[in-house]
């Protein structure tokens, strides 16, 4: 019965421990500066914007210290999405610090 009643607090120790160590190594998983990329102009928004995402992707998969793990513009921290409209269409410029999962 003992026995039972010390191994419940040793796995939740352990758990805990476990929750606060791996968010300390998500801590710093963003890139030191931020990745700006430009689209083509489109006759849509939201086409200008989804070709300026993938350009920005394909731009953060090319830099050799980021790569893949860092090409998703969902996870990018300090985001800022500019778009211009003219008489020919649309075109954005997207700056965002990539980040890993």
């Amino acid at each position: 019965m003992t026995k039972a009643l010390t191994t419940v607090p040793v796995f939740i120790l352990v758990s805990f421990l476990a929750v606060h160590f791996s968010a300390e190594a998500h801590a710093g998983a963003c890139a030191s500066s931020p990745v700006v990329a430009r689209g083509e102009e489109s006759r849509f928004l939201w086409m200008a914007k989804t070709k300026t995402r993938a350009n920005w992707r394909t731009k953060v998969r090319a830099l050799p210290d980021l790569g893949p793990d860092y090409a998703n513009w969902a996870r990018a921290q300090d985001t800022e999405e500019r778009c211009l409209t003219g008489p020919k269409g649309t075109v954005c410029t997207f700056t965002g610090t990539p980040c890993r999962p």
